[in-house]
């Protein structure tokens, strides 16, 4: 299987053929890098060449569109599965197949019976054109990190403005506005999520103090997995930004395993704007896993599960074996340092980072870039299969961008959203669009290229310029 690796030009000053759509390898002089200003300025002759890739902005901003529609779609779709399947015995034991899908969707672990309200059958759950998508746990968390860094006009977060953001846009068990079917207060917080806000609120704890295991027993849960993956499309190419971003935003909730997984999908979204596009999609994922791979203690039991799967892949078995393996080493046998044994609350660990993350690296694999393929793969999978399919569908609504995800369901689809179903004290009664919402991650963009890149946005041609670094 060849490898894929990317290409440095480091001569002349030839604007040369784009490697990754919209974005383009140039030899510029960087004698305005950190300036706010929106043009590159005039070199001197004392300057030094330096290469830098070129991000169109308007680029960009199709595939922050097409990151939020990629994702609303995956989260709302994987939802009528989410835990129906976990393993063992009894009805939530035997794993859906391929073979499920368009079938009837069955009961999940908490509906005594009934399968999802959401579709009969499982099958794609669309917002069509004119509706509005509602929030979720997968999408609106990291909605209040972007208005936090343009609220306050930083590129990384304190653990102060953490709190203070969560204690003004997430209600508690007690003040919660919300019920559930059965007529019960909802504040859509779970496990770690959960505990993390109770630490800010009744014992004004900040952040990483709220991820501690002496405070937080839940700190292995999956919850940083599906709050901070876009913090990597905030730093375009640079994973070391990245992850620096999403450093305090993760153990917010999440320490050790549950933590590298969470910076893997932080790297996997950054790495999305540095891979080669010429590549087939399918060589395009395997470098970005590889690449990201490499941020993971090589003896945490995160990097065995991906290596475990990784060699599932590469010999051939069907996505099925693999996740049939997956559940035999890992919820059965306990193997390579995984023992979530003690969890019997958490049906043995299926609300766990790690079991979902060798569910995620499942469909990530076999799905090979083909975003419903993926999706597909992600909501059969089993386990909390709401949250692979979310980040998936969110990273390659990014790399296909919005018309190409409405390309793939053949019509336009709903943009806008409501972050008033879960969160509140947002503007216009939380109703927000994807442009808009596009628009707002340019903005920190730009702030990140100036001062954490030390590149330049050059508003006159509508593009940034990053300088190269060797990765």
């Amino acid at each position: 299987m060849r490898e894929p690796t990317l290409m440095h030009i480091n001569t002349g000053r030839t604007r040369y053929r784009s490697q990754i759509p919209g974005i383009f390898l140039v030899t510029v002089l960087l004698a305005s890098c950190g300036k706010p200003s929106g043009e590159v300025s005039a070199a001197s002759p004392d300057d030094t060449n330096a290469t830098v890739i070129a991000i169109s902005r308007d680029s960009y901003r199709d595939k922050l569109y097409g990151f939020w529609l990629g994702q609303c779609i995956a989260n709302w779709t994987g939802l009528v599965t989410e835990m129906d399947k976990i393993g063992g015995e009894g009805p939530h034991g035997e794993f859906y197949t391929r073979e499920n899908w368009g079938k009837p969707d069955q009961p999940n672990i908490w509906s005594e019976g009934s399968p999802s309200d959401l579709s009969e059958n499982i099958d794609w759950v669309l917002e069509e054109e004119g509706g509005i998508w509602g929030a979720d746990d997968d999408t609106d968390i990291e909605y209040i990190y972007q208005s936090l860094l343009l609220k306050h006009q930083t590129s990384v977060l304190s653990g102060e403005q953490i709190r203070d953001g969560w204690m003004r846009h997430i209600f508690s068990d007690e003040n919660t506005p919300f019920t559930n079917a059965n007529g019960e207060k909802e504040n859509f917080l779970w496990v770690s999520n959960q505990r993390a806000h109770d630490l800010m609120r009744v014992d004004g704890m900040l952040p990483p103090a709220t991820s501690d295991p002496v405070n937080n027993a839940e700190y292995e849960m999956i919850d940083a997995q599906l709050t901070t993956e876009i913090f990597g499309l905030f730093a375009p190419t640079r994973t070391d930004v990245a992850l620096q971003m999403a450093h305090l935003p993760i153990r917010t909730t999440a320490r050790e395993n549950a933590a590298w997984a969470s910076e893997f999908y932080v790297a996997m979204y950054s790495l999305a704007s540095a891979v080669d596009a010429e590549l087939a999609m399918s060589d395009q994922i395997r470098w970005m896993a590889n690449e990201a791979r490499t941020h993971l203690p090589d003896d945490s039991y995160t990097a065995r599960m991906f290596d475990f799967v990784k060699g599932q892949y590469e010999a051939g078995s069907t996505w099925e074996e693999a996740r049939d393996a997956v559940y035999v080493r890992y919820q059965v046998e306990q193997q390579d340092g995984y023992d979530m044994s003690s969890r019997d609350m958490y049906c043995n660990g299926c609300f766990a980072s790690g079991i979902n993350f060798a569910a995620s690296i499942v469909s990530l694999l076999y799905g090979e870039g083909d975003y419903k393929e993926t999706v597909k793969i992600a909501v059969l999978t089993g386990w909390d299969s709401d949250n692979p399919a979310a980040t998936w569908g969110g990273l390659l609504g990014f790399m296909h961008g919005k018309d190409g995800i409405e390309q793939a369901f053949g019509r336009p689809l709903a943009g806008r959203f409501n972050i008033h179903r879960t969160r509140g004290n947002f503007p216009n009664d939380g109703i927000d669009t994807f442009d808009a919402m596009a628009e707002n991650g340019l903005l920190v963009v730009d702030r990140v290229v100036q001062e954490e890149m030390g590149g330049v946005v050059d508003l006159a041609n509508d593009q940034w310029l990053i300088p190269d670094v060797e990765r």
